[in-house]
């Protein structure tokens, strides 16, 4: 049987790095990854045309900006995108998000640049 013999600390996987905009893979469900990521500045406008993407805020404040508007998220608020929605994520200081999206999931969409962080980094 393949699994895990003890439970993931969240913490101690956020303190074993430190970059922005830098998703890294903690756990696996079927074809879906969670991934934690360190949030400061300003993202890049973009969207996933193929998949819903879920922000859950675990530590700070996050602003998700639209073209129509903005969501605020704080410690403890998630937030689901819808496929397609252009959006781009916000953090004044430091936060702390884990991500859930499919395997493969590029984290700036199809507006690859420099935040194009490599995709199935586990820590």
């Amino acid at each position: 049987m393949d699994y895990q013999e003890r439970a993931i600390n969240i913490s101690e996987k956020l303190s074993k790095f430190n970059e922005h905009w830098s998703p890294k893979v903690i756990s696996e469900m079927n074809d879906y990854q969670f991934k934690l990521a360190k949030f400061y500045g300003e993202f890049v406008w973009h969207s996933h045309k193929d998949t819903d993407e879920v922000f859950i805020v675990m530590e700070g404040e996050l602003k998700i900006l639209f073209r129509d508007g903005e969501v605020k998220l704080s410690k403890g608020e998630m937030y689901v995108i819808p496929k397609g929605v252009e959006h781009k994520p916000y953090a004044e200081k430091e936060c702390h998000v884990m991500l859930v999206e499919p395997k493969g999931v590029v984290n700036t969409g199809e507006n690859r640049g420099e935040l194009t962080a490599e995709n199935d980094v586990w820590i």
